[in-house]
């Protein structure tokens, strides 16, 4: 389903079109194509508020429970609305992302003395470490190629006077 696809339910080019009716009859057949105790989760980006209370209320009207969940809601550019739709017995809505409860001790750093290596956010191993030395000889081994054996001294630093 795309993104815009809720939001062009609610445009109306014509005077015989009527956003609610649309909405409603989208929101009744999404119920019950889904089983009893599933979710539906749909990101949406709407105009002004009362856009967003339109589509939330013929959702409910639809059957569904559930509520909006907004990503990053201090930000002009990250945020995204979730309407989070539950069939049956209403779940309880996740927390959105960048919204910090004041009850909850503030995440702070740990120092340790010790080095460590991290891999980056794509899971990729940092470059030219041992790790990616070892996945890049795999790899060509994988393509059929010849590749030196692994030893200890595989990716280990060179002495500065070599």
């Amino acid at each position: 389903l795309s993104i815009s696809a809720v939001q062009w339910l609610c445009n109306a080019d014509k005077k015989s079109h009527s956003p609610p009716k649309r909405l409603y009859r989208f929101f009744s057949t999404l119920y019950t194509a889904l089983a009893r105790g599933s979710r539906a989760v749909l990101q949406l980006y709407p105009e002004n508020s009362e856009q967003l209370e339109l589509i939330t209320a013929q959702a409910m009207r639809a059957g569904f429970t559930g509520g909006m969940v907004v990503d990053y809601p201090n930000s002009a550019k990250a945020k995204k609305f979730f309407l989070c739709l539950f069939v049956g017995t209403s779940g309880t809505l996740p927390k959105g992302l960048g919204t910090e409860c004041a009850n909850e001790e503030p995440h702070q750093a740990k120092f340790t003395n010790e080095r460590t290596r991290f891999r980056n956010v794509k899971g990729k191993s940092v470059k030219k470490s041992r790790d990616w030395i070892l996945e890049k000889k795999e790899r060509r081994r994988r393509q059929g190629k010849e590749v030196r054996a692994d030893t200890k001294y595989t990716g280990r630093k060179r002495r500065p006077r070599f």
